[in-house]
């Protein structure tokens, strides 16, 4: 009798602790993830207005179209200039002087080569790639006699940057004389060189 009233109190008491359990039980509410939208990443720049001035050398090779004295050898001097940055775009002024080991075949030399340089290049952040044009001036010896002429030149250039202030680049240049000094001799000049500069 004892255990009878004992299953039917359990019987009972089950009921009431089913729903007790189920009403603890409800479905969690999920907070919905909120994904932050993305930020504008603007494209890299670098600061390359201003001030500069360093240091080249390299190599040159002289051709006369076919009047017998060609040649090639060192070249290396000095430049300074200035930048203007405008966002994108940067176009900068330079002058620049090399001296130069060239000797030319039956005789004679280049001396120096002195540039005032136009330049125009995009900004791709820590790099400058551009292009060059200008006026050139060059001194030589011909046949024991020193000579001198202008011309012009064209090239194109690669510059990074090492950090704010220094920077390297590689430059090639192609030089035109069209009757140098009066000798009735084209002469063409295509230089390479590698540049260090300092932005002040």
């Amino acid at each position: 009798m004892k255990r009878f009233a004992m299953v039917l109190a359990a019987s009972a008491a089950l009921p009431m602790a089913t729903a007790a359990f189920a009403g603890g039980m409800s479905e969690p509410v999920v907070e919905p993830v909120i994904t932050p939208a993305p930020v504008p990443v603007a494209a890299p720049t670098g600061d390359w207005g201003g001030f500069y001035g360093g240091a080249q050398l390299g190599y040159g090779d002289v051709d006369t179209n076919g009047a017998g004295a060609d040649g090639n050898g060192m070249i290396g001097g000095i430049h300074a200039g200035y930048r203007w940055d405008l966002g994108k775009t940067v176009l900068g002024v330079e002058g620049e002087y090399d001296t130069a080991n060239i000797d030319l075949d039956g005789g004679g030399s280049i001396d120096s080569v002195a540039r005032l340089k136009l330049m125009a290049g995009a900004d791709l952040g820590s790099n400058l790639i551009y292009a060059t044009a200008g006026g050139a001036w060059a001194d030589a010896k011909l046949g024991g006699s020193s000579a001198s002429d202008n011309g012009y030149f064209y090239g194109v250039g690669l510059e990074h940057q090492m950090n704010s202030q220094w920077s390297v680049a590689g430059e090639v240049l192609q030089h035109k004389f069209d009757d140098f000094d009066g000798s009735g001799v084209d002469v063409d000049a295509t230089s390479v060189t590698a540049r260090v500069n300092y932005r002040f």
